[in-house]
């Protein structure tokens, strides 16, 4: 065998391919939690909750003025109910004065008969039996004017001052002129409040009624003075106070003239 060239052998190498190359993607910043992009809730959602704030609101207001006009009401009724009771109180008071004041007049009759000395014209009137009587015994040895005094209960000592009297009672030794002088005097004083009027008793008997601070002393009342023969009566009362008693007893005066 002839020698022949033989043909190169053909090995299968492997053929190198260069890798393909994926694109290569930038890395991503971390992020925080709360750090990114804004994310827009459900529209009906918020409107949702909107409604229920201002729905929550609507009920405080209202829970708030209701406890207002509540404590409101409250006073106005506890007021009201105040002034009832008080109302019924006074109404209660009111009544128990009157009772007491009626009883106090029943009391009164009926009335006695006060007589004074024949020879000064036997003055007599009536006045309230719970009334006590004080007739100055030595009036004769003294001035000669006759004196009385009437109180309700009892009279009080007649030598001091400041003794307060339902009504005295005085038949003085003098003219009636005269005694009208002294008065007449005690009214041009600058400082006094007495005033005069002439009065007609039921009895027809012309009398000066004086009005105001009594003369030397310091009590407010009335007197009234008449003539009886040839001397001077004065009837008075201490005190404003006696006035419906004082009237009676001037209606009831009678004398020997």
């Amino acid at each position: 065998m002839d020698n022949q060239m033989m043909p190169p052998v053909q090995q299968n190498v492997p053929v190198m391919q260069s890798p393909v190359l994926s694109p290569i993607t930038p890395p991503q910043p971390v992020l925080p939690p709360d750090v990114g992009p804004k994310k827009y809730g459900d529209p009906y959602s918020l409107a949702k909750t909107i409604a229920i704030i201002i729905l929550g609101m609507t009920t405080v207001a209202f829970i708030c003025l209701f406890i207002y006009y509540l404590n409101q009401y409250n006073e106005a009724n506890n007021d009201v109910q105040g002034q009832i009771d008080v109302a019924v109180a006074e109404a209660k008071e009111e009544q128990y004065n009157a009772d007491q004041k009626d009883f106090a007049e029943r009391e009164k009759y009926p009335y006695k008969t006060f007589a004074g000395p024949t020879d000064y014209g036997e003055l007599t009137f009536k006045y309230p039996k719970t009334w006590s009587v004080y007739i100055a015994s030595d009036w004769l040895k003294t001035s000669g004017d006759f004196e009385a005094y009437l109180n309700p209960s009892e009279v009080e000592s007649i030598n001091v001052k400041t003794s307060l009297y339902g009504l005295r009672v005085k038949i003085r030794d003098k003219a009636f002129e005269t005694v009208v002088a002294e008065y007449q005097k005690a009214l041009d004083k600058k400082d006094s409040n007495l005033s005069v009027q002439t009065i007609t008793l039921k009895n027809g008997t012309t009398a000066n009624k004086y009005t105001g601070t009594i003369p030397n002393t310091e009590f407010s009342g009335y007197v009234v003075i008449f003539k009886i023969r040839d001397k001077t009566a004065i009837i008075q009362t201490d005190s404003i106070l006696f006035e419906s008693d004082y009237n009676k007893i001037l209606d009831s005066i009678t004398f020997n003239a």
